[in-house]
């Protein structure tokens, strides 16, 4: 198999190589794909090497490189307008991995560069131990954000209506907002006086309940985390009009929806010492997923969506393993990606009682253009 490696020595100026001094594997190093292999059908097909227990890594990653809006903005090149120079060396590294996963000549190619400068920010992921795909790709979005948001401060985490305002009134934009960013409203009433008031919060991946242990449906998950729920006892609120804490309830509906909505499932049940994982086999549709009911009928312009990509857990908590099934843009044929591994699988494979991330869209992917003219 045509593979590439990039080492590094441990004190080498990773953003010097970054900025265009890349190494090239050598003739000797590398095998071209054959002729027939280097065609269109064949672009975004690439494995990853698993680089010790970087199997989270590496599905996170081939799920975002079947975002083809997100890969088209990396090859085109229009991502160095917006590029903060002080901080793009994980935007950068992704970058360069895009380029190499989709417009590169090898089977399967090494993370290891893109593993090196998010370790250096985050040292949990350059350690050869299992980490989790959902919180390595909130970082993954968060840093892309961060290096290629147009202004200069720094993204605000909070869920109070303030921050979600005060973001908003600066213009706080990137690719990843664009694609990935959507607003859920809370409506919060007291109990005693009826007093309504609202919370705003944004979310790049919705976590969602599963509510029974044997099977259930996207549908029912979605149903749990937007039924209204009772704020009692020490979940009481501070009501302005009563004076005193009071019982609530509260309801969550989407005031924005995004174009690309990331749902991760609630399979690991961790309390103190006790630990367990949910095997529910969950139903997820693969087409017209219609988020409607949920959305504010004033905001409801593209309530259906399509699935393209899954992160699979198979095993336990303690000893686990990450794979992807990413929708192929150029030909609509479904993959599975397992490290450097690619399969093709049919339709009915991708569902899973491994399902751990899902990723829809509401629109169709086109097969991604490195060179736009404007």
């Amino acid at each position: 198999m045509a593979s590439r490696s990039t080492k590094m020595p441990d004190n080498f100026n990773i953003y010097h190589l970054l900025k265009g001094a890349l190494p090239l594997e050598s003739s000797d190093e590398a095998m071209d794909r054959s002729d027939d292999e280097t065609n269109p059908q064949y672009q975004g097909l690439t494995g990853l090497r698993n680089l010790g227990n970087t199997c989270y890594m590496n599905a996170v990653i081939q799920c975002l490189c079947s975002v083809s809006p997100l890969v088209e903005y990396f090859l085109s090149g229009r991502y160095t307008a917006s590029l903060n120079k002080e901080d793009g060396e994980i935007a950068t590294a992704f970058a360069y991995l895009m380029n190499d996963m989709w417009l590169g000549d090898f089977d399967c190619v090494s993370p290891e560069v893109f593993r090196l400068v998010i370790g250096e920010r985050y040292p949990a992921f350059i350690k050869k131990t299992q980490q989790d795909a959902q919180e390595f790709l909130i970082y993954v979005l968060n840093e892309l954000h961060e290096a290629l948001k147009k202004t200069s401060r720094r993204r605000n985490q909070g869920t109070s209506s303030s921050a979600w305002e005060s973001r908003g009134c600066v213009g706080e934009s990137s690719i990843i907002t664009r694609l990935f960013e959507g607003h859920l409203s809370y409506d919060i009433m007291c109990l005693e006086c009826q007093t309504t008031t609202y919370k705003n919060e944004i979310f790049t991946v919705l976590s969602l309940p599963i509510p029974y242990e044997t099977e259930c449906s996207l549908e029912e998950c979605l149903e749990c985390f937007f039924q209204q729920d009772i704020l009692t006892w020490n979940n009481q609120i501070n009501c302005s009009c009563c004076g005193i804490k009071t019982d609530a309830a509260v309801r969550a509906s989407i005031a924005k929806a995004p174009k690309i909505v990331i749902f991760h499932l609630k399979r690991f049940d961790c309390q103190g010492s006790y630990k367990k994982k949910l095997k529910t086999d969950i139903y997820y549709p693969l087409n017209n997923l219609d988020l409607s009911s949920y959305i504010y009928p004033l905001f409801r312009k593209n309530p259906k969506y399509s699935l393209f990509a899954v992160v699979n857990h198979f095993g336990d908590l303690d000893g686990g393993h990450y794979t992807a099934y990413c929708k192929h843009p150029p030909t609509q044929s479904w993959y599975n990606f397992d490290d450097s591994q690619i399969s093709e699988i049919p339709d009915p494979s991708v569902q899973t009682s491994a399902a751990y991330l899902l990723f829809y869209s509401s629109q169709a992917f086109s097969v991604p253009v490195k060179n736009q003219n404007g």
